[in-house]
């Protein structure tokens, strides 16, 4: 006969969905400009996220990630636009009546208080007494894992028990929505590897709004959608599959990153360019023009030179090495009309890594995932 132990989650103190409600977020024509900048940092930004979901802001540095984040927080004023959570508009309410909480990339702890009092800060300006505070902090603690070091000084914590501390004293506010400022990026790989999995049973268990700026894919694939923003304006809002299957711009596969692209024109269906003719049956926006032909990196396999599946024939300019993985960067095996020689990066597989090298002319041939075809 066996017998089962019922293991508490944790957080068990916490009630579930804590954080959740009517909590959505809604950044409306919004446009900011920084003092003494002659041009704009955000330009007519539409965002919304629906309540107890996660949305990710990815975009090049300088695009207007943080400052998106600080507007909506209120710690900038837009030039004009709305702020607005659960349909209230909060022009002209402070910072610390937005009911947000905000976790940057260093966790700002208090180095003279122990780690409980620093989660239970937030309980007392909230105005709850010592000991209410303190016992929501022991919940909040337990929730991130980290219950037996409420007797901690900060300065004894590694980097990865810092952040966990100001997430919890984040969540410890029992905000409207948590806004997460690449709050991972200076941990090392398995630091960051656990808060992400933290964040995700964070989420479950409380369901908070939350929006979390990045430069990680892997980060941003764990929000429900993800908005790729360039130069101040929001190129496309999705989930990040369809981004990765569909970009609406050449912004937009930039930021994602690994797809090929192939400059060229549009006539008859089939797409001309230097490495040869491909053709767009079933491709969208494969009208009459110029046009750049993506196509993820992954999608091309390299062949025998002019063999029957192969889009074209290339030439191979260097080797590239990715931990175990090889890939080569090559060129049109023959001449280019227009000047520019076009270069495209192509994974090999390992019986190809073994023989690739400098000036081999390999085949280029396409996987069943789609094309994407952007004019110009």
């Amino acid at each position: 006969m066996t017998s089962s132990v019922r293991r508490e989650r944790p957080g068990a103190g916490l009630e579930a969905g804590t954080l959740a409600g009517e909590r959505t977020l809604e950044l409306r024509d919004v446009t900011f400009t920084h003092e003494g900048a002659s041009l704009p940092t955000l330009v007519d930004v539409d965002l919304s996220v629906d309540s107890g979901t996660m949305l990710a802001v990815v975009g090049p540095s300088g695009s207007g990630k943080t400052s998106t984040l600080r507007v909506a927080a209120g710690l900038l004023e837009p030039d004009r636009g709305q702020v607005r959570v659960g349909g209230r508009d909060l022009h002209g309410v402070p910072p610390e009546r937005r009911g947000m909480s905000m976790l940057f990339q260093r966790p700002l702890l208090f180095p003279h208080l122990d780690v409980l009092d620093n989660v239970a800060f937030a309980g007392r300006v909230a105005g709850r007494s010592r000991r209410e505070a303190r016992s929501r902090a022991r919940d909040y603690l337990e929730l991130v894992h980290l219950a037996e070091l409420g007797g901690r000084r900060t300065r004894t914590l590694s980097g990865g028990q810092e952040q966990r501390v100001a997430l919890a004293r984040a969540l410890a506010a029992e905000p409207s929505v948590l806004l997460l400022d690449e709050p991972f990026s200076s941990l090392d790989a398995g630091a960051r590897a656990v808060m992400h999995d933290l964040l995700g049973e964070v989420r479950d268990v409380l369901e908070p709004t939350t929006v979390i700026v990045t430069h990680d894919m892997d980060e941003a694939a764990l929000a429900d959608r993800v908005a790729v923003v360039a130069a101040g304006r929001v190129q496309q809002v999705d989930s990040l599959a369809v981004l990765y299957r569909a970009p609406a711009t050449l912004q937009v596969a930039r930021v994602l990153g690994g797809f090929a692209e192939i400059k060229g024109h549009v006539d008859g269906g089939r797409h001309h360019s230097c490495f040869g003719v491909v053709d767009l049956a079933g491709s969208a926006g494969s009208s009459t023009g110029p046009a750049t032909v993506l196509v993820r990196r992954e999608a091309l396999r390299a062949t025998a030179p002019d063999s029957a599946d192969s889009l074209f024939t290339v030439r191979v300019v260097a080797v590239r090495h990715h931990g175990l993985r090889q890939s080569v960067v090559v060129e049109p095996d023959g001449p280019c009309p227009t000047g520019v020689v076009p270069r495209m990066e192509v994974e090999l597989d390992d019986a190809e890594a073994a023989v690739a090298k400098a000036g081999d002319r390999l085949g280029v041939a396409r996987t069943g995932l789609p094309l994407t075809v952007l004019p110009g």
